[in-house]
């Protein structure tokens, strides 16, 4: 379900029909670094309020990935992330991690500090998460274990190196190309990434929201991973590019 409109008003008639989602993935349009067609009105009143239909509309257990980050103005960061962060526990949210998306490549800003290669990616949770699908990967660091078994000639215990475990978690920094924008929204985030949160925090069949649909990145996700999607976006221009992306990769994906 795609819904053209403000997500405040949107959010509350979901409400008011009942509707609970199971996962939230957006990124919101933190610190008015982009205009978005002069749709903008957004400041920390807007945002609470957003934050508290977020937290109604949430399924208990369900989760919500909060991608953001802060605008620099006379070499100080705003620091709305971490305010945003506390607003979300205020209204009842735990903050479950505070991960990272790395960005594998940036543009130069030249403004005399290092460049910026990075957004937050905070996963709020309704309580404890019902859903945790957690990637793995080989181990690769090795540590010396000493084994009084064995000695060398001058009788001193041998070391030899051991992993611990084949396998282990992923850590909380996930690392993306961003150069993969095939679309005229000037704000996407990589497919991987809403793909990987949807598998991680959500099981097939669930209900996916995104309440800044933009180009419908979590949407496409969201649908060829076999979850129901709710997506809400203000500007008509962004509307149709996400609902043409959508049908149009839906349908791509059927033929293959």
């Amino acid at each position: 379900m795609m819904i053209l409109g403000d997500c405040i008003e949107k959010m509350q008639e979901l409400i008011s029909q009942q509707v609970k989602v199971d996962l939230t993935v957006t990124s919101p349009p933190y610190d008015n670094l982009r205009n978005y067609n002069k749709s903008l009105a957004w400041n920390g009143k807007i945002c609470k309020k957003i934050i508290r239909l977020l937290f109604d509309i949430t399924g208990d257990g369900g989760v919500v990935v909060w991608v953001v980050n802060d605008a620099t103005h006379n070499f100080s960061e705003s620091c709305s992330s971490f305010k945003q962060a506390l607003m979300f526990r205020h209204v009842g949210f735990n903050l479950f991690d505070t991960m990272i998306y790395a960005k594998s490549s940036f543009l130069p800003l030249t403004h005399k500090r290092y460049e910026q290669a990075f957004e937050y990616m905070f996963v709020f949770s309704k309580g404890k998460p019902k859903t945790i699908n957690l990637f793995t990967e080989p181990t690769i660091t090795k540590r010396n274990r000493t084994d009084g078994m064995h000695r060398d000639a001058n009788g001193r215990k041998k070391t030899r190196l051991v992993v611990s475990k084949e396998k282990k978690i992923k850590s909380n920094i996930w690392y993306y190309s961003n150069s993969n924008n095939r679309t005229n929204h000037p704000a996407t985030f990589p497919e991987q990434l809403a793909g990987d949160h949807i598998l991680s925090w959500s099981n097939e069949n669930d209900i996916v929201l995104d309440p800044f649909m933009g180009s419908g990145t979590t949407g496409v996700m969201a649908l060829k991973l076999n979850r129901q999607f709710i997506g809400i976006e203000k500007v008509e221009e962004f509307f149709n590019i996400a609902t043409n992306r959508i049908d149009k990769d839906l349908k791509q994906e059927k033929i293959c």
